[in-house]
Order: C-alpha cells, then sequence, then structure tokens
C-alpha cells in the first residue's frame, strides 16, 4: 500500500513557500508527491498524474490545494487517513464538507450551516494576516467535501471518474462537489476526517464567473437536494 498526493498549482515559475512546506511535509511522511505546475485545468492535471501514477487499487490518492499547511504529526495524520479511507464503505476523505447540499449546491450555504448541517473545521487567515478556525461542525458522514483536501482509495477514483463533465465550462471550479457527491450516488460514504490544517485562501475565486457558469451547470444536471439518510 502507497500514498500519493497530487498537488495542482497555476504558478508559472516559482513554488511558493506555503507550497514548499506542503510538500515538505507529504515528502517527510512517505507519501508519493506529484505537483503539477502551470496546470491548465484541474481536471486534467488530476486525471493526467492518476494516470501516469497508475496506483493500486488500494492505494489512497490525496488531491489537494498548493495553499494548505497540515499541521499534524506524521504517523498520527496517516493513521487518520488509513483509519478512514479503508473503512469498506468509504468515498472520499475530507476536513470539512455538507450533510445536505441544497438546491443552491453551495456546500457552506450560511442557511443549512445555521441548521448545524455541516461538518469538520479549517483554519484561515483574514485580511489582517490573522489566523482563525472556522468550525463548521462534528466530524461525521457528508454527501460533499470541500476541494482544499480530499482523499480516496484508487478504487474508489477509478470508480467514479476525474473527467470534467462535458456541461462544465470552467477548468477549475466545483470539481469536488462534482467528484464528492458523484461518489456519494455511487453508494459511497464520504467521511469528514478531524484534522488540524490552515487553509491561505478566504474564498475569493468564489466571485469569479466561471465559478457561478460551473454551478449553474451543476444544478441543472444534478437532482437536488442531496441530503444523508438516516
Amino acid at each position: 500500500m502507497s500514498i500519493h498526493a497530487i498537488i495542482c498549482t497555476r504558478s508559472a515559475d516559482q513554488v511558493t513557500a506555503t507550497t514548499n512546506k506542503l510538500l515538505n511535509f507529504l515528502s517527510g511522511c512517505g507519501v508519493n508527491v506529484i505537483l503539477m505546475s502551470k496546470a491548465k485545468s484541474i481536471f486534467k492535471a488530476y486525471k493526467g498524474a492518476f494516470e501516469r501514477i497508475n496506483p493500486d487499487d488500494n492505494d489512497i490518492c490525496i488531491f489537494c490545494h498548493d495553499d494548505i499547511e497540515i499541521r499534524e504529526v506524521c504517523a498520527e495524520f496517516l493513521k487518520k487517513l488509513q483509519d478512514l479511507c479503508y473503512l469498506p464503505e468509504t468515498g472520499f476523505v475530507g476536513p470539512a464538507g455538507t450533510t445536505y447540499l441544497s438546491p443552491n449546491a453551495v456546500w457552506w450555504d450560511q442557511d443549512v450551516w445555521k441548521a448545524g448541517l455541516h461538518r469538520g473545521k479549517v483554519s484561515h487567515i483574514d485580511q489582517q494576516g490573522k489566523e482563525y478556525v472556522t468550525e463548521y461542525g462534528p466530524a461525521d458522514d457528508v454527501v460533499a467535501l470541500d476541494g482544499l483536501f480530499l482523499a480516496a482509495r484508487a478504487k474508489v477514483v477509478r470508480d467514479i471518474g476525474l473527467d470534467k463533465p462535458e456541461y462544465f465550462e470552467g477548468e477549475w471550479d466545483f470539481y469536488d462537489i462534482h467528484y464528492t457527491t458523484t461518489a456519494f450516488e455511487k453508494g459511497y460514504t464520504n467521511k469528514v476526517i478531524d484534522m488540524n490544517i490552515l487553509h491561505n485562501s478566504r474564498g475569493e475565486l468564489v466571485g469569479r464567473e466561471s465559478w457561478h457558469k460551473n454551478r449553474l451547470a451543476f444544478i441543472q444536471n444534478t437532482e437536488l437536494p442531496i441530503r444523508i439518510q438516516h
């Protein structure tokens, strides 16, 4: 069993200090790291790297942003990952998600959050450079996960596929919602992992046109809402 991490960056030439720290952490944990630089599509980058690795079905594959910091002890991080990924029903694992994807397809929808239906926690940096923790809810099973960090067995990845849906116009948006809800609809259970992770982003890309176009396309091609059935 091996663990692979595919990190996609659009950086032209220079790898940031944050990305280097992430690469060093994962490599130090014995993870096989693939950095896809100058990528023009997250779908193509993830699929291309996955096919190049050609992992065994029981290998774990991590797909994550290049602007995160994982603040864990390697042994504990790997154990948490393995304990969840190797449950036979597990689809994707990640630090934040929701048990209810509303008709607007925004996983972090504020009304759903207030209803107590989100799960996980992530640290962020505000506009003044101050760190704070966003508490979504207790770790649990979810229908959709945020794409800052996703992990799954290679068998799951092959089952759901990494191609961009034909109805998506943008090359970078809504891949996480598409991947994780596809896994859920195929009968897998996505799970929030309790981990200490810092995301050096406040979600500015949500404002771009391609995000809204892909969201609308997802809504038009998906039966919503999607929820955990108890």
